[in-house]
């Protein structure tokens, strides 16, 4: 199953420093600033990937609510919608496939209740730069998974584990 990864723009945008600086200079370099970022980070876990804003705060120019750039999916809600509505249609749609990237507690409320994973946008934000940065062909390794296993007479059993759906949402969390 391949995860669809659904980022709420304008949130990622002014949740980083680095975009938010940009985004100061104006509007537009801000969204392409975050568009060319994510191009990056598909061009190496190949994952899909839609950017939403609002359609509110785009140029009067805008045209086209949709456009493709890079592999990457750009969508502008239309006149009078939040782009909050449009994120909660998509999971609703994607349900399990789907990854949330927005620090709305709203919006990850409602992806987690349709059974999509959420992340928030700072944390979103450093495993970029982390796929970006790391060599090609390299897995991170995860800090709570034992790498090797180590005798033990401390019992363990289903009381420590986490929920179902705990454990669905790091996985796809992981593969990001």
């Amino acid at each position: 199953m391949s995860l669809h990864i659904i980022v709420d723009g304008y949130n990622l945008i002014r949740q980083s420093n680095t975009l938010s600086v940009i985004e100061n200079e104006s509007l537009e370099a801000g969204r392409d600033a975050l568009v060319n970022s994510l191009i990056a980070y598909k061009q190496l876990r190949h994952h899909a990937v839609t950017v939403v804003f609002d359609g509110t705060e785009a140029d009067a120019i805008l045209q086209e609510p949709r456009t493709r750039r890079g592999g990457i999916q750009i969508v502008f809600s239309h006149k009078g919608q939040q782009a909050d509505t449009v994120i909660k249609r998509m999971a609703f749609q994607e349900r399990e496939r789907a990854v949330i990237v927005s620090s709305d507690k709203d919006i990850a409320d409602y992806a987690e209740q349709q059974g999509a994973a959420a992340i928030g946008a700072t944390a979103f934000e450093e495993k970029m730069k982390a796929a970006i940065l790391m060599p090609t062909g390299t897995m991170p390794i995860d800090p709570e998974e034992p790498t090797e296993w180590k005798p033990t007479t401390k019992k363990k059993g289903p009381s420590r584990r986490r929920s179902k759906r705990e454990r669905k949402r790091k996985v796809r969390t992981r593969k990001l």
